[in-house]
């Protein structure tokens, strides 16, 4: 007799990937066992859950309903296996993390890399975006956040090391263009916007100690993607806002040169968010206990 939910795992597979063939590729199994654990499920069901072409399937009404219940099962299956390490104490299991993209990409996968080392036995589930993700809705056990918080948040917070920013541009564009002397300058010159869910954010602001400034500022190049604006810096296109950890090594070498440091530009809060209703698996305690101590306040 074949396992129920081993069958619900293949059909979801299935409804994912479109044919028997290449779910049996996917997990290694042959196309007759793919279609065994599709059968076992119809008999149980006494329906069918797929119409099937020699090319593709496609669900039924039926079907689709049954899939839609099956994840919940398996996602219940799932918790229930975390439970039972919780009491044994190993972290393990998969862990749906949510991290902002330019943090993600420099500085995260290699505190992801020496954990994985230390704990082989959890994997991760990654997602980057720049969106603004609650780990309670939209399905992720732990999210990294910048920015201030919401004062409704429900979700536990816990600090981590502020977002600092720098602004600089290619040593060519400075040439061509002169060098800003203070953050007026600015709306004198190509800089590179980034837009966020609210829009373009085209307002930059510095102090000096008790001074501040929040100026306007503009440009041709417009992106949601922060590595798109890296590179238009880069290309001498214009004077960048960036998270200094992916920009020091290019400041370092000279490919782009700082501008404005005699001012201070605000740093962005940092949190680690988790889900106040949920339990603490060793494999979240564990990534929530190293994660800090990554990335202290």
């Amino acid at each position: 007799m074949l396992d129920r939910l081993t069958s619900m795992k293949v059909f979801i597979k299935v409804v994912e990937l479109g044919s028997f063939a290449a779910v049996a590729q996917r997990l290694n199994l042959s196309p007759q066992m793919v279609a065994k654990h599709i059968e076992a499920l119809e008999r149980h069901l006494g329906a069918r859950l797929l119409h099937r072409t020699t090319r593709r399937q496609s669900l039924t009404e039926t079907g689709r309903l049954y899939c839609e219940q099956c994840h919940l099962v398996l996602k219940a299956a799932e918790r229930a296996d975390s439970l039972a390490a919780n009491t044994l104490g190993t972290p393990r299991g998969t862990l749906s993390v949510s991290v902002p993209v330019t943090f993600g990409r420099t500085v995260f996968l290699p505190f992801l890399h020496d954990f994985q080392k230390r704990y082989p036995e959890v994997q991760f589930q990654l997602s980057l975006t720049d969106q603004r993700v609650h780990p309670t809705m939209d399905g992720h056990e732990a999210v990294i956040r910048i920015g201030k918080l919401d004062t409704d948040l429900t979700a536990i917070s816990r600090p981590l090391t502020a977002y600092r920013r720098v602004i600089c541009a290619t040593q060519n564009y400075l040439e061509k263009h002169g060098i800003p002397d203070t953050p007026e300058d600015l709306t004198e010159h190509q800089c590179l916007v980034y837009e966020n869910a609210g829009g373009p954010v085209t307002t930059w602001s510095f102090s000096r100690g008790s001074i501040t400034r929040s100026v306007p500022i503009s440009g041709k190049i417009i992106s949601n993607d922060s590595s798109v604006l890296h590179s238009a810096a880069l290309a001498g296109d214009g004077i960048l806002l960036g998270y200094e950890p992916a920009l020091l090594p290019e400041i370092q070498n000279q490919s782009l040169v700082r501008i404005l440091s005699h001012w201070t530009i605000p740093d962005r809060p940092m949190h680690l968010l988790y889900n106040a209703g949920s339990v603490m698996t060793p494999k979240l305690r564990i990534f929530v206990t190293e994660l800090q101590q990554a990335f202290p306040p």
